[in-house]
């Protein structure tokens, strides 16, 4: 049996027993096994062909069936209200999550750290980080905010999904879309990452224009999992974040109960060492928007409501080029985290499960340190190896919850500090 199917948005036809997925109908008057036909709709039923994500499900049970949802009082730093004072333009960055307390789940190891846009907008992104060591046994989550890509940072991720099982290790992400129930498993007891939460139009390639048919993240190394399902007739938590709030309620089966399933939306995985990373063999250090691996495009043209970028290893032979990032302002804001090792242009203080945050028109680049190193090398080619840092830029400026501001390093500007003045000629 085929565990994942490879393909970027391909349409899957799968099942987990023989004959429950119907041939020539999505919704036959009696399916096999008197299973339920349930249609799960990632875009507009009126979307052009290429952009619409359905997929039909084949399940136990109906997803409708359950009680009404109440208030969810744990996971307090998840889906917290971001600053509504003036925010200050500060750059900000923090340090790695303190450790949880034991039994502490993926749901409730969440802390929100950055969001934009109202999700009712159906714009904007909000970025996580976790920190768990238990495993989500008898509930499970769903977001009707957004879609949720997955960035380990230490430790693996079993993603139960209605859809399938995902496993995914540092150095791999999985995106689980809008509205699909799953819950998360502990295979080394404890995990630690990021997640960016899209609210708007979904993830999807980003265009390659002039670098042609290849490269970049290609379709045919994501991997979608084949159908799997749970039969467990017990007292399941069903905790949905609904209009930026947590929701609860209880039924008495799994809803991981999906026996067969075809369509274009579902779970995927992805392997960050399979990036095919394009970058200069002449001069100067190219925009970001090169290591674009995911983009989720606005209203505006070439303005992404989020861009989800790595920065790999790779070779570096510019010649008479100041190879790290350059210093810059940008209209777009750039939240940025570290899977492992060190990010070239910051030599101290960003550690791996850090953050940090340069706001739209923020002045930042590298630090004293990395410009002097930079400044003064010998440019012969080089390879940065042992790394792999990330960021979601987006076109709207983002606001810390309150959470995050008060725990933001109070010394990150001083990583700009004693720059030498240039020497003009007299």
């Amino acid at each position: 049996m085929t565990d994942y199917f490879p393909g970027f948005g391909n349409h899957v036809s799968t099942e987990a027993v023989a004959g429950a997925l119907p041939i020539g109908r999505n919704s036959p008057q009696k399916p096999a096994f008197g299973l339920y036909a349930e249609q799960l709709s990632g875009t507009a039923f009126t979307a052009p062909r290429h952009e619409n994500r359905r997929s039909w499900l084949y399940r136990l049970r109906p997803s409708a069936e359950h009680p009404p949802f109440t208030r969810y009082d744990g996971a307090s730093r998840f889906a917290a209200g971001t600053v509504d004072t003036p925010l200050p333009p500060n750059r900000l960055r923090w340090n790695p999550i303190e450790a949880p307390a034991p039994g502490t789940d993926l749901i409730d190891g969440m802390t929100t750290m950055l969001a934009n846009r109202d999700p009712a907008d159906l714009e904007g992104v909000a970025v996580h980080v976790y920190a768990a060591n238990a495993d989500m046994d008898m509930r499970v989550f769903f977001d009707s905010d957004g879609e949720l890509l997955f960035i380990p940072q230490s430790g693996r991720l079993t993603l139960l999904t209605e859809f399938g099982r995902i496993d995914i290790a540092p150095g791999q992400i999985a995106l689980v879309p809008r509205g699909v129930r799953f819950r998360a498993i502990l295979p080394d007891g404890e995990a630690r990452g990021y997640v960016a939460e899209n609210h708007g139009a979904l993830f999807r390639l980003p265009d390659l224009g002039p670098i042609g048919a290849n490269g970049l993240a290609n379709p045919r190394d994501f991997e979608t999992p084949a159908a799997w399902f749970e039969d467990r007739d017990n007292s399941f938590e069903v905790v949905q974040k609904h209009l930026g709030n947590l929701w609860t309620t209880r039924i008495d089966h799994s809803p991981l109960d999906v026996v067969a399933w075809h369509g274009t939306l579902a779970p995927w995985r992805y392997d960050l060492a399979r990036f095919n990373t394009m970058n200069t063999v002449s001069f100067d250090h190219p925009d970001p928007s090169i290591f674009t691996v995911l983009t989720s495009p606005s209203d505006v043209p070439g303005r992404a409501n989020a861009d989800f970028v790595i920065f790999p290893p790779r070779w570096m032979v510019a010649e008479d080029t100041f190879r790290p990032p350059w210093f810059h302002r940008n209209i777009m804001s750039e939240a940025m985290g570290l899977i492992h090792g060190a990010y070239d242009a910051k030599a101290d203080g960003f550690a791996p499960g850090g953050l940090s945050l340069h706001n739209l028109m923020a002045g930042h680049g590298p630090d004293v340190t990395s410009w002097r190193a930079a400044t003064d090398a010998d440019l012969k080619p080089h390879k940065i190896d042992g790394t792999m840092a990330f960021m979601v830029e987006t076109c709207w400026p983002y606001r810390p919850t309150c959470h995050a501001l008060d725990r933001a390093q109070p010394d990150y500007d001083e990583a700009w500090s004693g720059f030498p003045k240039a020497q003009l000629p007299r």
